[in-house]
Formats: C-alpha cells, sequence, structure tokens
C-alpha cells in the first residue's frame, strides 16, 4: 500500500463518490433503508479490503444482491435479512476452508467477457433515468426501466440533467485519452455540483443524508428461526462468492500485475458479511461498477478500498451537507463513462474471431446478464460452453483402419480376413455411437483387433457403445479381440461386463502384436475362408 499511496487515495476518493448514491439507493432498495445501504459500503468495504483477495476488489451492495434480498425481508422482515446476512457469511467461510475458489479458473475466457459486457450495458441502462433527470420508473428489468425513463422524459423533457451527465461522460473520457493520471471523475463531479449550485439548475441532487451507524449488535438473531432461513442463506451466499469472484476476475482483465486469490475473497468476503449485519448492513459482494471505477480511476492496492471506506464512513459522519448537493445526474454521467471504459474492444473482437463457439458463448452470457440477471447469464454461459466444448471433443475421436505387418514367417497378410481398428481420443458419451457405428459396419473380416491404447478417456456410456459392437460383431461370426487396454479404462469395461468376456475368453492382449499374432493363430487353426457362422466364435 505504500507503493503509489497518492494513486490510491485519489481513486478510494472517487469510488467513494460514486458508491455513495449506489449504497443508499440499494439500501432503501432492498427494504432496509439508506442505513442499511451505508453501513454495508462502509463496514463490509474495510473488512473485504483488508482480508480480500483482490487488491482491486471494492465491496458493498449491489443490485443483484438486492434482487434476492427484497423477498427475504417481505417474507422474514429486517431481522430475517440480517440473520441471513450472518449465515451466508459462515457459508462464505465454509467455501473459502473447503478452497472451493479455484474452481473460478475453469470459466471459459469468453463467459467473463460476455458477462463483463453485458454488466458494462446493465450499469448504462441503469444510469438513463438518472441522466435524463427523470424519477426511477417503476418495472422489472433493465431495458424496461430505460424505456419508461425515456418516454417520461419525452413527457417531460429535463435538458439540465442530460447535459451535466453527458458533460461528465465526455469530460471523464476524454480526460482519460489526454491525461490518464488527473482525477476526470472528481475534477467532472466538482465542477457540475458548483455549475448546478451556482446556476440554480433544476436538478435532483443526492438529498439529506442519515447521520452516524448504528452500535453493533445480534439482538436481531433469533436461533428459532435460523433453520428457515437456511436457503435463502445458500442463495445469498452463492451470489456473493459468483459476483464476488467475478468482479475480481474482470478487475484482473483491466489492469496488469498479481492475480486474485479466489480462496482469500471468499474468506474476506465470509468477514464482510458476518460483520456487516451487525451495524444492521446487508449481505455484501464485490461491486463490478465500483470496482471498475477504482481500477479506472489508477488505484494499485488495497489502500483504495480501504479509503473508499474510510471517506463513505467521514460523509456519514461530517460531512453530509456538502455531498448532499451533488447531482444525480453527475453520478450518472460518471457510471457512463466507466460502462464505457469497461468494454475492451480489442479483447471482445479476439473472442469473436477465434472460434464461432467463444462468439456464441459471448453473445449469449451478455445478452442473459441484460435481459435476466447474473447467476442466469453465468449458468447459461457456462452449460453453452460445456456444451460446445463436448461437441468439439467429441469430434477428435477417431475409428483408423490400420495395415498389417507381414506375418513372421513371411507368408504374407491374410486378405480381409483379419482386420485392425485403432480408437484415438475419448470414448464417451458425446461420440460414442457415431464412432462404433462405423465399428459395426465392418465388412467381410473374420477376426477384428480393437486396439485400445490411444483411447483418452472412457465413460459408462463409452463402455457401453464399444460391447454394442462387439455383441454385433460377434452376432455376425466375427471374433473381436481388443489390446492395450489401460488400467483407468477397466473399470468402465469392467462395469458392463465387456471386460470379463474378453478376459474369459483369452481374447485381451497387452500389445498389439500379440493380439495379430494371436488372430493368425486362430484363422491358421479354423482353416480357409467360408461362410461365417456364430460357430467360429466357439472355435476360438
Amino acid at each position: 500500500m505504500r507503493r503509489a499511496p497518492r494513486r490510491d487515495l485519489l481513486a478510494g476518493l472517487t469510488v467513494a463518490v460514486v458508491a455513495l448514491p449506489l449504497a443508499l439507493g440499494f439500501g432503501v432498495s432492498s427494504g432496509l433503508g439508506a442505513e442499511a445501504g451505508l453501513a454495508t459500503a462502509v463496514v463490509a468495504g474495510a473488512l473485504a479490503a483488508l482480508f480480500g483477495g483482490s487488491r482491486l476488489q471494492v465491496t458493498g451492495p449491489t443490485g443483484a444482491m438486492t434482487v434476492v434480498l427484497v423477498p427475504i425481508v417481505a417474507e422474514h422482515g429486517t431481522g430475517g435479512v440480517l440473520t441471513v446476512g450472518v449465515l451466508a457469511g459462515v457459508l462464505l467461510l465454509g467455501l473459502a476452508a473447503a478452497r472451493a475458489g479455484r474452481w473460478m479458473a475453469y470459466v471459459p475466457a469468453p463467459v467473463v467477457e460476455g458477462f463483463t459486457l453485458g454488466i458494462a450495458l446493465v450499469i448504462g441502462l441503469q444510469q438513463v433515468p438518472g441522466a435524463l433527470g427523470v424519477p426511477v420508473p417503476e418495472g422489472d428489468g433493465v431495458l424496461v426501466v430505460a424505456w419508461h425513463a425515456l418516454r417520461a422524459f419525452v413527457s417531460e423533457p429535463a435538458p439540465a440533467a442530460v447535459a451535466l451527465a453527458l458533460a461528465v461522460a465526455v469530460l471523464m473520457l476524454l480526460g482519460a485519452r489526454l491525461r490518464p493520471a488527473v482525477p476526470f471523475s472528481i475534477v467532472a463531479v466538482v465542477a457540475a455540483t458548483a455549475v448546478a449550485h451556482l446556476g440554480h439548475l433544476d436538478v435532483a441532487t443526492i438529498g439529506a443524508l442519515p447521520a452516524g451507524l448504528p452500535a453493533p449488535s445480534l439482538g436481531f438473531l433469533a436461533p428459532a428461526d435460523v433453520p428457515g432461513l437456511l436457503a435463502p442463506a445458500v442463495a445469498v451466499a452463492a451470489l456473493a462468492a459468483l459476483e464476488s469472484l467475478l468482479s475480481a476476475q474482470v478487475a484482473d482483465g483491466m489492469t496488469t500485475g498479481p492475480r486474485h486469490d479466489p480462496d482469500r475473497e471468499l474468506f474476506g468476503q465470509g468477514l464482510a458479511n458476518l460483520a456487516a449485519p451487525l451495524f444492521g448492513g446487508v449481505p455484501a459482494t464485490g461491486a463490478i461498477a465500483r470496482t471498475a471505477v477504482n481500477v479506472r480511476s489508477g488505484a494499485v492496492s488495497r489502500l483504495a478500498a480501504l479509503t473508499h471506506a474510510a471517506v463513505l464512513a467521514v460523509i456519514v459522519f461530517a460531512a453530509a451537507p456538502l455531498v448532499s448537493r451533488i447531482p444525480l445526474a453527475a453520478l450518472a454521467g460518471v457510471l457512463l463513462a466507466t460502462a464505457v471504459r469497461m468494454v475492451e474492444v480489442g479483447a471482445l473482437r479476439a473472442m469473436a474471431r477465434a472460434t464461432r463457439s467463444d462468439a456464441v458463448v459471448l453473445v449469449l452470457t451478455a445478452a442473459a446478464t441484460v435481459v435476466l440477471d447474473l447467476v442466469y447469464a453465468v449458468v447459461i454461459g457456462l452449460l453453452v460452453a460445456g456444451a460446445l466444448a463436448l461437441r468439439a471433443v467429441a469430434t477428435q475421436t477417431r475409428l483408423d483402419r490400420l495395415d498389417l505387418p507381414p506375418a513372421p514367417d513371411g507368408a504374407g497378410g491374410l486378405g480381409e480376413d483379419l482386420v485392425t481398428y485403432r480408437i484415438d481420443g475419448p470414448v464417451f458419451f458425446a461420440g460414442a455411437h457415431r464412432v462404433l457405428r462405423e465399428l459395426s459396419a465392418v465388412g467381410d473380416a473374420r477376426v477384428v483387433i480393437l486396439r485400445l491404447s490411444r483411447v483418452t478417456a472412457l465413460d459408462a456410456t463409452g463402455a457401453l457403445a464399444l460391447k454394442d459392437a462387439v455383441e454385433e460383431l460377434e452376432r455376425r461370426g466375427v471374433v473381436v479381440l481388443a489390446s492395450g487396454i489401460r488400467p483407468g479404462q477397466r473399470r468402465a469395461l469392467d462395469s458392463v461386463g465387456l471386460l470379463d468376456a474378453l478376459r474369459r475368453s483369452g481374447r485381451e492382449y497387452a500389445t498389439a502384436p500379440e493380439a495379430v499374432a494371436g488372430a493368425r493363430a486362430h484363422l491358421e487353426r479354423v482353416g480357409a475362408p467360408g461362410p461365417r457362422q456364430p460357430a467360429e466364435r466357439a472355435a476360438w
């Protein structure tokens, strides 16, 4: 934190200015009041900054979490939400102890980039009412709210608010290009506040703030209610883990330097959610909008997030009258510029050009983030990415017919009587039947050798498909031998009974040359080719 304290202090101040109306708004939206949002931003923000796994993450109340909390408030009241926060904190600490954070490494890059693009669009759409100077309309989803706000603006235009929002956004975007070291977000907000105040512009401001934070207390905790709150607590913990880890991953992608520690991040979020309810705060997560502002404002260490929490605490106790004059349109302009700067055009272009599957996953994840919500977006992105990956892997499985080596005695080959096939790649549910259908279509061979040494993976579906192909050949009088079965494949083959059948009749060989020698001996024993009968297999 001693590396660049000036940059961190300025970044923390910038984030605090942006976070203040968000904390107030999300507190009100959750049903617990503005005080709850401020308490969350101060307490959870400080603890997650100190103990979390990301040096750039900013934690606080978020819109995604508010959506989850509203029905909990309706059913269980304020005490229920605070209890859910404590339980979610315990669950997050358990996830950290189980080292569950490492599973985030398996989230594909197109899902992360699509999620980032979707969040940038959501942030931008959320600012439409504030930028247009109209009250936030009722409605489900940011698209509906933005449309209603636009209609309200057409009915009653507020040009002053639009001018302030656009001026702030343009100043931030141009300033970042010309003088990246200057905190233009603060300059823009201060200038917009001065213009609005001196020009007596008719624009909405933050307004009166609550004074102080409540003393810590566990009075809300009712042990008898805990069993009924476990399910909501699991949902809150899952969302907190998912949003925080994705936010930290997005922050890593926006800057260079050390990557975040996902397990430590879960630990920090667990402590934050344990402590925030003691001060009347709602459950918290890593906040992508504030984290993006933090990164783009030049933060390099945890000092920025700590400064954000400290500034908010000071505002709560000392500077509420000054901050209350900031126009909401100016803050909307800050977030509009932040949303624009979150979009990495180069990364999106690279994903779109990589493969068609990557482009599909990116677009679907971004669209689901805007239309649905964060959890659904990530789940949809992972499912589609997984299905497309399985399809791609399945196409790598090959069945190749190999030429036989000459007989040791120089007598030559055995024509079409003996055929060798080698299976390369995974034999699993996604593509096993496609490959093994080709095996069942073998022509006039009397003996087929299956070389399995290059099978990279075999599941129960693949083993069953292999057994079906072998039984189909044997019904047609073809003797099937197998060679090169790996130790890891034996369990699946044994579970369907194929390995036992091969072993019992002596048709399993360690190597391909041994299988070829055994096949030649069998063909010499049964004599010249003739009409193939199932009895020939019995003569093995």
